[in-house]
């Protein structure tokens, strides 16, 4: 793992907040890329990019420090302020909501909107899982001894103190080495990730109502995240499902009913960008 690529001078670059960075670049053209074939304003990509970097870290940083209150409380300036240690699904309801206002303001459909995201999204979620691996900040899964499994002794959280206290402890007799070979969850999610932007960049052009396509996420990357969890160490909250299994069972069921309905409704009709609005964006060159 190398959590620190490099120095210069006082400045550390972070591999996670390197690929951080990639994936919000990557992101952003990608959805740029979007909105100019919905022919939308070029100022929508980046407003929104801008509102999802910021929106998205707090909301990341903040769902985090709750899954780890107690840790949090006995550390808190290092926790708060740590590179790693972001949990995705608070980012994205967080930056979904600042997003939803935005359109609101703009007079913009909503799904209309997230739509063009959804592939960004996707893409986006699984270059950041590679800055997870990288840094090793405990995203990493249980023990494996698949020929693949990684050692992550040199990342920022080490597995002895991930695993202590758990069951998976007990098995290795009180104590996880560092060097234990671990399942590569985040590399897991990001080849998966790779496929959600395949599928959902190949049906984006598809004469669907909007939001379809959107919840076509909310079912893909609501079942791979519901998998993952399984072989990752995460509290259980209920029925035996961690709080990233719970969401993603609720985008899974949020996904599938909408979907259903767009079906049964085969007459919803698709959002035209006004001339006035595609009028704005020539304006804005």
């Amino acid at each position: 793992m190398i959590p620190e690529l490099f120095k210069i001078g006082p400045l550390t670059v972070y591999s996670y907040g390197l690929m951080l960075g990639i994936a919000f670049i990557a992101g952003s053209y990608i959805m740029s890329y979007e909105f100019k074939r919905k022919k939308l304003p070029d100022y929508f990509s980046s407003e929104i990019t801008l509102l999802a970097i910021i929106f998205g870290i707090v909301g990341a940083k903040l769902f985090h420090l709750f899954e780890n209150w107690d840790q949090f409380l006995e550390n808190p300036a290092e926790m708060a302020f740590s590179p790693g240690g972001l949990t995705f699904y608070g980012g994205l309801i967080v930056a979904t909501l600042s997003v939803y206002i935005y359109t609101r303001v703009k007079k913009v459909p909503f799904l209309f909107i997230t739509d063009g995201a959804a592939p960004a999204l996707a893409l986006s979620y699984g270059i950041g899982r590679i800055g997870c691996h990288l840094s090793g900040d405990g995203d990493y899964g249980i023990p494996t001894s698949l020929p693949w499994g990684v050692n992550y002794e040199n990342g920022v959280v080490k597995p002895s103190i991930m695993f202590r206290g758990s069951e998976i402890e007990k098995q290795f007799g009180g104590f996880v080495p560092d060097n234990t070979p671990l399942h590569p969850t985040p590399l897991y999610e990001f080849i998966v990730a790779v496929i959600i932007f395949y599928v959902l960049w190949r049906y984006r052009k598809s004469i669907w109502p909007d939001g379809r396509l959107f919840m076509l996420y909310f079912i893909l990357s609501g079942f791979a995240r519901l998998l993952v969890e399984f072989i990752r160490l995460n509290p259980l909250l209920l029925f035996g499902l961690s709080e990233a299994q719970l969401i993603s069972t609720g985008l899974i069921i949020i996904g599938c009913a909408v979907t259903f309905y767009y079906i049964k409704h085969p007459e919803l009709t698709r959002y035209v960008v006004p001339e006035s609005l595609s009028a704005s964006k020539k304006k804005n060159k």
